[in-house]
């Protein structure tokens, strides 16, 4: 774990919540199970191996004294969660974590939950693509499945778009959505469906057609989306729903599925569409292999 430490005793406090330190991208061998993120003014550690309470004793030393120098006097707050098969836990190491808990990125502020559950309410990685729609969605209406907590919602209104459509399975994500955009004083123009994607194709063209769509679905999640059988069923819709000319972004975070997945399910179910680039990901999350990083592709209607 030594490059963790290294990279805490070198780390920096940022305005916007930040990856600090991406040991699954394979860069750092002997660290591959660590990362480290800071959703101010928390730092979090995640291991998806199990860990002694020697390593956290280093962790905390390690946090400590780079603290002191960056922030004297401040206590030191972080979180630790592991992610490690049959042994999931959160815990608070020191400090306090604030309720609400607001953090800012490019400008926009996001409510997180870092002490409940895996996800905290904001993607990091997934940061260079709500660049890419608040640059793109200018009087655009915009569909945004799997919505989570709406963060590419909230950029698209800041980017003027004229309408987004947010739907998601969760209403409890779609509720801190709704938040979000209370933060954020945004103009009233989004609407929340909290629905099954594949039972609200009506609805859903109804509203239509869309200048932009965003597809960010789970990988893998029992009952609700398995990218291997259901990604092709998204894409199939694509070309009844999208503007002529208009945008759709691909998304995908499996490790074990790379960008020929997606352009495989493009070429037999939307032949039409063609393809623009891949986004890239954050300097923070480089991968020693690109196709097992986050895969947001750009793809363009006739």
């Amino acid at each position: 774990m030594q490059d963790l430490l290294n990279a805490i005793a070198q780390m920096h406090i940022t305005t916007d919540a930040q990856r600090v330190f991406h040991g699954r991208g394979g860069l750092y061998p002997v660290s591959e199970q660590w990362s480290l993120d800071w959703f101010a003014p928390v730092w979090v550690l995640t291991s998806f191996k199990p860990v002694t309470e020697e390593e956290l004793a280093l962790c905390q030393s390690a946090l400590q004294t780079r603290w002191q120098t960056l922030a004297p006097g401040e206590p030191l707050n972080w979180v630790f969660q592991c992610r490690a098969a049959g042994e999931a836990e959160t815990r608070l190491m020191s400090g306090a974590v604030p309720e609400p808990h607001v953090v800012t990125e490019q400008g926009a502020k996001y409510l997180v939950h870092v002490l409940r559950g895996q996800n905290h309410g904001l993607f990091l990685d997934m940061a260079n693509g709500r660049e890419w729609l608040k640059n793109h969605a200018q009087h655009e209406n915009i569909l945004n499945l799997f919505a989570y907590t709406c963060a590419f919602s909230v950029v698209a209104l800041q980017g003027g778009a004229a309408q987004v459509v947010n739907l998601d399975m969760s209403q409890a994500a779609l509720a801190v959505g709704q938040q979000n955009h209370r933060l954020n004083d945004l103009p009233a123009k989004a609407r929340f469906l909290g629905h099954d994607i594949f039972k609200t194709w009506g609805k859903i063209s109804k509203m239509g057609p869309y200048g932009v769509i965003v597809i960010d679905p789970p990988s893998y999640q029992k009952g609700s989306f398995i990218a291997t059988k259901d990604y092709i069923k998204l894409i199939r819709r694509l070309p009844d729903l999208l503007e002529p000319q208009g945008h759709v972004l691909l998304c995908l975070n499996a490790p074990e599925l790379d960008t020929a997945f997606l352009h495989a399910q493009v070429a037999e179910a939307a032949p039409g569409l063609r393809f623009v680039e891949r986004l890239t990901n954050p300097a923070a999350f480089a991968d020693i292999d690109p196709e097992k990083s986050l895969k947001v592709l750009h793809y363009q209607n006739a």
